[in-house]
């Protein structure tokens, strides 16, 4: 089974002393070996790659410089496939954006939930859960809740 990491998971991967850094191993590996694929949108490296090079004085920045983001970058691609973009992705977000009304910061999340419906992607792997509930057809986990999930034993 395919299962998206969005991004916050993503940023955690490498941060040891951030409270989520074990349950997001953790997670990962229960993934792995359970047979499952974790995979990303491009748009996850794109937000990955803003977060982490924006400076740590900015809201949520992690600060990072760009020899250290290409690397984790790097890395995130070698365990996670990337999904690749296609005409269908634009047409699924736009019917998403209208039928919900979205505004604002959730036509990003949309735009993931439309990738994951072109893909026919079931899971994704948050810790923003509220994001992606609204999509009808995602189960939405996060790290602990995946840890707790019998499916996922």
């Amino acid at each position: 089974m395919l299962v998206l990491i969005d991004t916050g998971v993503l940023l955690r991967l490498f941060e040891r002393l951030d409270p989520n850094y074990g349950d997001v191993q953790a997670a990962l590996k229960r993934l792995w070996s359970h047979g499952d694929e974790p995979v990303i949108a491009a748009q996850n490296a794109v937000e990955f790659w803003n977060v982490s090079t924006r400076p740590a004085t900015a809201r949520g920045g992690f600060g990072q410089s760009l020899a250290k983001t290409r690397a984790r970058l790097a890395a995130i691609e070698r365990i996670c496939r990337v999904l690749p973009e296609s005409p269908s992705t634009f047409v699924e977000w736009k019917r998403l954006v209208v039928s919900q009304s979205l505004i604002g910061v959730s036509v990003h999340d949309a735009r993931i939930a439309a990738q994951m419906a072109v893909w026919q992607v079931g899971t994704i792997l948050t810790l923003n859960p509220s994001d992606f509930r609204r999509f009808p057809g995602i189960a939405v986990l996060t790290p602990s809740e995946l840890m707790a999930s019998a499916e996922f034993a």
